[in-house]
């Protein structure tokens, strides 16, 4: 697999990395409705935060669900910075399509595929090759290498009990074998649920010459009905013992589910534990929860509620892009911290991406963003959006608990943030949660730090060996009142530069030497020049992302009230008369300069938060 750790030794490890030993994977199908895509588009985001190795996206026979297969890899490659290992069926395909499909993964971004026969097409009982077509997985194999060398890492499936149309385990580890021969660089397996039969189909492999990596594939059970019926047709085994303890509950789809995650752990654990694999593909069937308690179950995760800290390593203080286009690239401006998406959706036309210093602000164009795409990055559906911003609020006060809600983790998304609270903040949440509560609206934050090691929980990146820095900044909505405070509170602080615009486009700047590009995080390694992978540029907070900040207001939370409502009244008082305020303080060797000035300008008894 391109960019992929831990797998062949002919895989480059990917750019983000993280601690890969074990590593996840995650498989997704298209859903057959917009609907079902929007949510699976939700879902894909959240389960990006277990950080599996890849995912991959299953393929309809004869190509019937191309667009909404390539649609998902497109996403998670570009928006989520996942790996995506796309799957590609020889059935009813000629090979002019099938040139076609690559070349279409390879433009979204695409560096892996699954390279299967299929099964047979829809009103067939046997599967028949196209006449223009592969006769096999291994032609379809050998074809993709011919065509593009080693752009693509290529998977094949591998099926521990035989494949399903009846050919014996040995005969089909013939075929393995010529697959991998061809140019295969892994397998992963069929689902199972005897841990003796995946051993046995290891040894086997090795026996017959096949010594790449073998993934096995893991199906957690959803209910007793799909899985008695997933089971029967796949001509899988089941012990004794797993009907044993999934009878007394069938009727139960709860109980079952635990059942389910309690095997699937087992299995996973000795699996890992006793070295017959180094990683896990679960097969989700577009369902989150069960995989998620697995890996809870398993201390893949970190649940540590005060903390969030993250189980990787971080190559960058933000997630890097998988697609090869942005492979260099190494800083971007804090303003779309919580709005990455928005951020890679502006700039995906870009030819060269910084990847020392920021520059110029002035030469990049950044994209226009329709209200499509506000839609898309944000918070989903109106009753969704209501439920999180409020049903008819009619004060101030009721706007500034929103935020605060947000901060305290009660709700998990605002229009400017499309995850919850990053790790570093939690060391000022109760700070972050007073200012919102006085009318000091933050959508981004960071703390100060100064020269921790880049192997730190929170706030390391880069790998071992260095020491990371980072200047405190604060981005926030206020009212014209509360920045006539912060201007007057600044002027006595020589540390602090802050720079404010109004929807209309009105400015202020105050501070030393204020208007340059600020290096905001920074990291000393050794053998390497100064990293800088967040500025804040000025031209571009005023010149872009307010006029982005400031529409989110409209379209995504004005829009949800009637225009002659109180509550539409109270958003666009809000949208005409705020400004869009960031701070940065420059003194960064004490952590929380930056946080006393606020607070003592929102009035807020610092007491009472310690």
């Amino acid at each position: 697999m391109k960019s992929r750790p831990a797998l062949p030794d002919t895989l480059p490890p990917p750019p983000p990395l993280k601690a890969v030993n074990p590593y996840y994977s995650f498989e997704f199908f298209p859903p057959k409705t917009e609907a079902g895509l929007d949510n699976l588009y939700e879902r894909i985001d959240r389960m990006k935060e277990l950080e599996p190795l890849f995912i991959d996206v299953t393929w309809g026979a004869g190509g019937g669900t191309e667009r909404e297969t390539v649609a998902i890899a497109s996403y998670a490659q570009q928006y989520c910075g996942l790996d995506v290992l796309m799957h590609l069926t020889a059935t009813g395909l000629t090979r002019d399509q099938v040139k076609r499909a690559l070349e279409t993964a390879k433009d979204a971004g695409v560096q892996n595929i699954l390279a299967l026969r299929g099964d047979a097409g829809k009103g067939q009982s046997t599967w028949t090759a196209h006449p223009d077509g592969f006769k096999n997985a291994t032609e379809l194999v050998r074809f993709i290498r011919s065509e593009y060398g080693d752009y693509f890492g290529i998977a094949v499936a591998g099926h521990p009990e035989g494949h399903i149309d009846g050919s014996g385990i040995d005969s089909d580890l013939v075929f393995l074998k010529e697959k991998i021969d061809a140019g295969a660089d892994f397998i992963i397996t069929q689902f199972f649920y005897d841990i003796d039969v995946f051993i046995n189909y290891v040894d086997k492999c090795k026996a017959a010459g096949i010594d790449c990596p073998i993934i096995p594939g893991i199906m957690p059970i959803q209910s007793y009905p799909s899985f008695v019926r997933m089971t029967r047709f796949c001509k899988t085994k089941v012990n004794d013992h797993v009907f044993e303890m999934l009878l007394p509950v069938k009727d139960d789809d709860e109980a079952v589910k635990t059942k389910g995650v309690e095997l699937a752990v087992e299995m996973c654990q000795k699996l890992l534990r006793e070295g017959y694999c180094d990683g896990i593909h679960f097969y989700t069937l577009n369902l989150e929860r069960s995989v998620r308690r697995i890996l809870e179950n398993m201390g893949a995760l970190d649940t540590s509620d005060h903390t969030r800290e993250c189980k990787v390593e971080r190559k960058l203080p933000w997630r890097p892009s998988t697609l090869a286009s942005r492979q260099k690239e190494e800083v971007r401006p804090i303003n779309w911290a919580n709005r990455p998406k928005s951020y890679m959706k502006r700039t995906e036309d870009w030819d060269e991406f910084p990847n020392g210093r920021w520059g110029d602000s002035r030469s990049p164009a950044f994209g226009e963003l329709s209200d499509s795409h506000f839609y898309r990055f944000t918070l989903g559906n109106v009753d969704d959006r209501k439920a999180m911003l409020g049903e008819s609020p009619t004060a101030l006060q009721d706007v500034y608990q929103v935020f605060s809600d947000y901060i305290e983790g009660k709700i998990p998304l605002l229009p400017w943030c499309e995850a919850s609270l990053q790790p570093e903040s939690f060391t000022i949440q109760k700070e972050l949660a007073a200012l919102n509560r006085a009318g000091f609206l933050t959508i981004n934050s960071q703390p100060a730090v100064n020269g921790v090691t880049s192997d730190d929980q929170v706030f390391g990146w880069g790998g071992k060996g260095g020491f990371c820095y980072q200047k405190a900044y604060a981005e926030c909505f206020v009212s014209p009142e509360n920045l006539e405070k912060l201007l007057k509170s600044a002027e006595t602080r020589d540390s602090l530069n802050v720079y404010a615009v109004n929807s209309r486009g009105d400015q202020s700047v105050l501070g030393e030497n204020g208007g340059g590009v600020t290096a905001l995080t920074w990291g000393v390694f050794p053998n390497r020049e100064i990293l800088q992978p967040t500025v804040f540029d000025p031209e571009t907070f005023s010149g872009v992302w307010a006029e982005e900040a400031f529409s989110l207001w409209k379209t995504m939370w004005l829009s949800l009230y009637e225009e002659d409502s109180d509550s539409y009244e109270l958003i666009e008082q809000i949208y005409d008369t705020f400004y869009l305020v960031a701070i940065v303080d420059n003194e960064f060797q004490k952590n929380d300069s930056l946080w006393k000035c606020l607070l003592e300008v929102g009035d807020v008894n610092i007491g009472m938060i310690s």
